[in-house]
């Protein structure tokens, strides 16, 4: 049985694959906090909004595929893996396309998202984003 916390995880995650950031806002407590997978920290919902978007132009596929769920009250942890393809000079090629296990954390307070953390290894996407920056392509 899905509980409360671990839906409102699954709705913000869908929400992410559908590139909803104004679902995603409205799902963020004001003091939201956002930790990235080099530990960078971002906090409210302002920032976070253009945070997304910015994201999102980025990789404009991104998906979060989620194989399983683990709580402790209102901790939730999430693992599987996370997909998506780099725009950049290269454009959305196969070679910019990024695949990596991840995991996500969530604190949830009063039916919200306090923080949200993800944990992956960047390390094939780093390699990708140097390689599109050597490419002889423009940006477009």
């Amino acid at each position: 049985m899905e509980t409360q916390e671990i839906r409102i995880f699954r709705l913000f995650n869908e929400a992410i694959n559908r590139h909803d950031v104004e679902t995603l806002c409205s799902f963020m407590t004001p003091n939201h906090t956002f930790i990235d997978a080099g530990g960078g920290i971002t906090t409210g919902v302002e920032t976070m909004k253009k945070g997304w978007e910015d994201f999102f132009r980025m990789f404009p596929d991104y998906r979060n595929e989620i194989s399983g769920y683990l709580q402790d009250g209102n901790i939730i942890m999430a693992y599987g893996r996370a997909t998506g393809t780099y725009n950049g000079k290269r454009g959305l090629v196969l070679e910019n396309r990024i695949t990596m296990p991840a995991a996500w954390k969530a604190v949830i307070q009063n039916g919200l998202i306090r923080e949200w953390q993800v944990y992956a290894d960047w390390s094939e996407g780093v390699k990708i984003f140097e390689e599109d920056k050597r490419a002889n392509r423009p940006l477009q």
